[in-house]
């Protein structure tokens, strides 16, 4: 291992900025890098975002940081800070997390939790009354992965109740019987609903790539907790469901919609779910120790990260979407794929030892720091466009934007590292 550490003249060696000898230095740099940016991310998080007078956090603050606080709060907003601070606890045990994880669990039960019919609200308003009340299966997942991530950190035992009580909701009404997978959105009370669509952008069908995918990561998550045989058969069958209908066996890429009986419905290429979902499936087959599956997975996750790849343009940044349709790049560069692409990248260096995909990840943190962080203000852009000027009309804080990505790459990336280094030595 120690001879596959040193840096020959390979891609790593392009990278501008660069100042090491050996791939130990260059690993020792990036980890000490992201150990100060982790705890930049979540310090920003703790002084701008809670909401002394209402609760809770607040619902948007804009890019040049300017507080809107009757602005609503959304589940997955507020279900992400419980996951990145409760993660956070259990990383550092710095105990300042612990206390803004507490404050995030108690808002989401007392304002997120739909204790009638089960679930979570979309949204709720700035004072924590529900607004949008249906029943969007992608943000109870994440409220799955949060509560359960929150019991790891703090041994509450009402979080993990809750996880598993929201688990069963999905699994009892959202669960195609005849075509396997999961449905996408119902109405408050679990009626079908006619607008499926998790954002604007999105197409209004049966089922997607992105809600499955973050299925199997709470499911997954879950389970580090509650070794339930039925939990366990739900994530091999999600694990499926990506190797026969959602990764392309030609073009390697995801297929992002389909109607109920998996017909695909998108051509769209998202480079950044591409090679989050590289980490992701592997992740859950390792979790719940299928070895046959796993060969499989690692064969997958591979391709996936090739395929990825292929969106990384010469700034080392990776390019949103791809139409192929139109042969149109989307040209801008959102913060979030780039933080997938440091921890997808790094897993297939792990995976082959191929430092080109060591050299992927390193340049996708160089294009962080150098057009994604906001070096006066505080935290991520959103994203930059084609020219790396700011996309300035995005938010920081906002329905979508959360201390996820950004905290969970630094996290993944660092365990990694210093996993790489114990089996060098």
């Amino acid at each position: 291992m120690n001879d596959e550490l040193k840096v020959t003249n390979d891609p790593l060696m392009s990278i501008p900025g660069l100042q090491v000898n050996t791939t130990m230095e260059l690993l020792e740099r990036y980890k000490m890098e992201l150990q100060n940016e982790l705890n930049e991310i979540l310090s920003w998080w703790m002084t701008r975002t809670l909401d002394e007078e209402n609760g809770g956090f607040v619902g948007k603050i804009d890019h040049s940081n300017k507080l809107y606080p009757d602005a609503p709060k959304g589940s997955v907003l507020n279900s992400r800070i419980l996951w990145a601070f409760s993660s956070s606890f259990s990383f550092t045990g710095n105990k300042e997390y612990l206390q803004i994880a507490q404050r995030a669990f108690g808002y989401f039960v007392d304002h997120f939790i739909d204790k009638e019919f089960g679930g979570v609200y979309w949204t709720v308003d700035y004072r924590g009354q529900p607004l949008d009340r249906k029943k969007q299966i992608y943000s109870l997942a994440f409220a799955v992965y949060a509560l359960s991530e929150y019991h790891r950190c703090s041994g509450d035992e009402k979080a993990k109740e809750m996880a598993i009580e929201i688990y069963r909701d999905i699994a009892e009404h959202s669960y195609d019987p005849q075509n396997g997978g999961y449905i996408e959105a119902f109405a408050e009370d679990w009626e079908e609903s006619d607008d499926l669509r998790l954002s604007a952008k999105d197409q209004n069908e049966k089922k997607s790539m992105n809600t499955h995918l973050h299925l199997l990561e709470a499911f997954a998550n879950l389970y580090k907790t509650w070794k339930d045989e039925s939990l366990k058969q739900r994530i091999i069958e999600l694990i499926q469901i990506f190797l026969d209908h959602i990764v392309d066996n030609e073009t390697h890429h995801q297929i992002l919609f389909f109607d109920e009986k998996w017909n695909s419905k998108s051509s769209i290429i998202s480079y950044g779910h591409d090679v989050e979902a590289a980490w992701l499936i592997q992740e859950a087959a390792e979790r719940v120790g299928n070895s046959p599956l796993q060969q499989q997975v690692k064969k997958i996750s591979l391709n996936l990260a090739e395929a990825a790849a292929g969106g990384i343009d010469q700034d080392g940044g990776l390019w949103y979407e791809y139409n192929p349709t139109k042969k149109q790049m989307i040209s801008q560069k959102h913060s979030w794929p780039q933080a997938e692409a440091m921890v997808g990248f790094f897993n297939a260096w792990q995976l082959t030892g191929h430092q080109k995909f060591l050299s992927h990840s390193i340049r996708s943190w160089q294009f962080i720091k150098q057009y994604i962080l906001d070096k006066n203000l505080g935290e991520w852009y959103w994203g930059v466009n084609a020219d790396h000027s700011p996309m300035r009309e995005q938010e920081k804080v906002g329905i979508w934007k959360c201390p996820y990505h950004n905290t969970r790459a630094c996290m993944e990336v660092i365990h990694r590292i210093n996993r790489t280094i114990i089996i060098a030595q």
